[in-house]
């Protein structure tokens, strides 16, 4: 703050700038980030990338009956589930202590009114 109560806008701009380019930074990560879940001890496991697209599914011969494809069905959408939640967390990690100091609509940025 500069006296009178004033911020310094070229210093707001530079850490606006510093955000912005960790903002980046952490979206690019997480793009890369491949995420697993499991399903039934391991029987099936789900791949994700942070992005949230499905890389792989793998399923363990043990989990296949012909007489019971519901089972194998839930476990598949329970490992992908598991994954999803793997990568919302990664993305609260990487993502919560950049967006925490915008303090909804920039409120942490100093801005009357924001």
């Amino acid at each position: 703050m500069r006296p009178g109560g004033q911020p310094n806008l070229q210093q707001m701009m530079k850490q606006a700038q510093k955000m912005q380019q960790q903002m980046v930074a952490a979206q690019a990560e997480l793009a890369e980030a491949e995420l697993t879940g499991t399903a039934g001890g391991g029987l099936v496991t789900a791949t994700v990338k942070g992005s949230g697209e499905v890389v792989s599914i793998k399923i363990d011969p043990k989990a296949v009956d012909a007489d019971d494809v519901e089972t194998l069905e839930d476990l598949i959408v329970a490992a992908l589930h598991n994954a999803a939640q793997a990568a919302r967390e990664l993305t609260e990690e990487k993502m919560g202590p950049l967006t925490a100091g915008l303090g909804g609509l920039g409120g942490g940025l100093g801005l009357p009114g924001f």
